[in-house]
């Protein structure tokens, strides 16, 4: 079996955001050999049919990374109950045109972090739905519903009082990804 490539993809542009720090922690608790590429959304144009026949050089690196990909995290925030419009964004970009959706079959796991105590539940689920559509299998447990508090992250890790739990997350998405690999 070759080496995993995880793509991650996070839902916050923010520099600072609570949902990219989780994400580079989570990425620091896979094992030697498993690779991560960081995809880079915020300079997306807004998807547009029209432009299907000629996608913008932003646009075709975002499929390439997504085809490449043994596997996708989506680590996502919760705007209005509902996913961050740049991740929505990137996602109908990456499924269009019609019939060429990088979605289609790639094996998917999604958290997310919030300051609310339902951790970003709602734009989970929405995310989950968008991704049932494109026939994407999806890690169906654990899932993570995480309020954002201090000693989450420490020095760019995974908190002690968190570790073991967050370690169980990302052993299930590897054993998930590898299943479709």
């Amino acid at each position: 079996m070759n080496p995993l490539n995880i793509a991650i993809v996070v839902g916050s542009l923010r520099k600072d955001s609570y949902n990219r720090q989780f994400a580079e922690a989570l990425a620091k608790l896979l094992p030697a050999g498993v690779t991560t590429t960081f995809v880079r959304i915020d300079d997306l144009p807004l998807y547009n049919q029209d432009d299907d026949a000629n996608q913008a050089p932003q646009v075709k690196r975002l499929r390439e990374q997504i085809q490449a990909a043994s596997g996708v995290l989506f680590v996502t925030p919760e705007y209005n109950r509902s996913i961050p419009g740049p991740l929505k964004n990137a996602f109908d970009n990456a499924s269009r045109p019609w019939g060429q959706s990088v979605w289609i079959g790639k094996p998917t796991a999604v958290c997310g972090i919030s300051l609310s105590p339902v951790g970003a539940a709602l734009a989970q689920q929405h995310l989950r739905l968008a991704l049932s559509a494109q026939s994407s299998p999806t890690l169906p447990t654990p899932e993570m519903f995480i309020q954002w508090k201090d000693g989450l992250v420490v020095d760019g890790q995974i908190g002690p009082d968190s570790q073991e739990f967050m370690q169980k997350f990302v052993d299930a998405m590897l054993a998930w990804f590898k299943r479709f690999n």
